[in-house]
């Protein structure tokens, strides 16, 4: 019995060191493709030249976005002076409104007005004027993001001692929250609310004003916002030394992800619902929406540490279907099936599959890439990243949106869009000269 046993035992072995072996043949013959693709480093080298030419999002974009300026600031780093991203970054600080509130983004007073009737000011900054897209949630964590990928980058810790209106950037970090905690949070379901928007994206589905607040706003709780939340609580954990803060950010990421599971989740479809209503639907009950997947959020989500490997999986099962019911070039596909026409009293914001309503947007699916190779799926990551290679390769631009049909559309120069990629192609090489 004990010979028999220490056969299993040695078969056993030999099984496991097999498959170890095959495992490590199959990684370092991925390792040496992706070294070798002159492809990711064309497009890494296009990426460092266009950022390297300012912080304004992209042609037809001359401010300076916070939430687009968080997904490039990274690559930014290694191309741009490292002072003059810590004051694009204060200047958001000096234009916080007296209520908390981040702006979304801001330009030089008298260089543009963007058509926008809303001009944001204040006091501590004479120079420029701020913006803002009422209908997101998003200002205020992107801003936490973007001063931690800062950080961690430079090691600049006194970044957040810098008195800017006679308090440190701390405290101002921490108003942004107690602003978000005040005016966009359901004290019900304990997680943050905004417009009833398409995924991530900045245009309320009700038109209206469109990218502001007003009467026709049906408030609501989606998975983008609060990934966003948790990621930036983690920051504001890392922020602080005192003790009672560090509790306070880690109780509240700890009940945030806590909602979100219990609230967004949908354990038995694997996806999260597009919206949680506060106070009614702005859809017809005919509309099923949870038919819809949101592919941005759930991205960010990833990001956010709120799924399983295995759940993590079967999404990008899912959105690779999406990819091929909807003919999309991409994993950068926003949303799947798109909103219909005519979901709200005869109006809707944009036809299916244009813009935020099922456009293919490296700028997500650079995130979704990304999250890939963090959790190990770094064979999938690869694949998935090639076509959106390839039509930076062809259209010798980062566009900010595709067609269904692959024709790029919009910002021809889209910071956000590069900034992922190439931190996406990074993270890749990296990778691949540790194997």
């Amino acid at each position: 019995m004990k010979r028999f046993n220490l056969i299993v035992l040695i078969a056993c072995a030999g099984l496991f060191l097999n498959i170890n072996s095959s495992h490590a043949q199959s990684s370092g013959k991925l390792a040496e493709e992706i070294l070798n693709d002159h492809k990711l480093d064309t497009v890494l080298d296009k990426a460092k030249q266009l950022l390297s030419k300012g912080f304004n999002a992209g042609d037809g974009y001359p401010q300076v976005w916070i939430r687009d300026l968080n997904t490039f600031i990274e690559i930014s780093s290694q191309v741009y002076d490292h002072k003059i991203i810590r004051d694009n970054l204060l200047t958001f600080l000096y234009l916080q409104q007296p209520n908390g509130e981040i702006v979304d983004g801001y330009a030089l007073k008298g260089h543009v007005t963007w058509g926008d009737p809303n001009i944001y000011t204040s006091p501590y900054d004479t120079l420029h004027v701020g913006f803002k897209n009422t209908v997101e949630t998003d200002q205020e964590t992107s801003l936490i993001q973007a001063i931690g990928k800062y950080i961690r980058i430079t090691g600049d810790t006194n970044i957040l001692n810098e008195k800017i209106a006679g308090m440190p950037v701390l405290a101002h970090l921490r108003r942004s929250i107690d602003y978000l905690l005040k005016d966009r949070y359901s004290k019900k379901y304990k997680l943050l609310t905004g417009a009833t928007t398409q995924d991530w994206g900045d245009v309320q589905i009700e038109g209206g004003a469109v990218v502001d607040v007003d009467k026709n706003t049906h408030w609501a709780i989606d998975i983008y916002d609060n990934a966003m939340f948790v990621i930036a609580l983690k920051d504001m954990i890392h922020f602080t030394k005192d003790p009672a803060d560090k509790k306070r950010w880690a109780d509240l990421k700890k009940l945030t992800e806590q909602s979100i599971r219990k609230y967004l989740w949908d354990s038995a479809k694997h996806k999260f619902i597009p919206h949680l209503y506060i106070d009614g639907s702005p859809f017809p009950k005919s509309f099923d929406e949870n038919k819809i997947y949101f592919n941005g959020g759930t991205a960010v989500a990833i990001e956010a540490g709120l799924l399983s490997k295995k759940e993590i999986e079967l999404v990008n099962h899912d959105m690779l279907r999406n990819v091929r019911l909807s003919g999309a070039p991409s994993i950068g596909l926003t949303l799947y099936p798109p909103y219909p026409d005519s979901t709200y009293n005869g109006v809707n914001t944009c036809k299916p599959y244009v813009y935020q309503n099922g456009g293919d947007w490296s700028w997500f699916g650079g995130r979704m890439i990304q999250q890939l190779i963090a959790s190990g799926f770094v064979q999938q990551a690869y694949d998935e990243l090639q076509p959106m290679v390839d039509r930076v390769i062809k259209n010798k631009k980062f566009y900010e949106w595709y067609s269904v049909d692959g024709k790029p559309e919009g910002s021809a120069d889209f910071k956000g869009s590069a900034g992922v990629l190439g931190k996406a192609i990074e993270m890749l090489q990296a990778w691949a000269k540790a194997q």
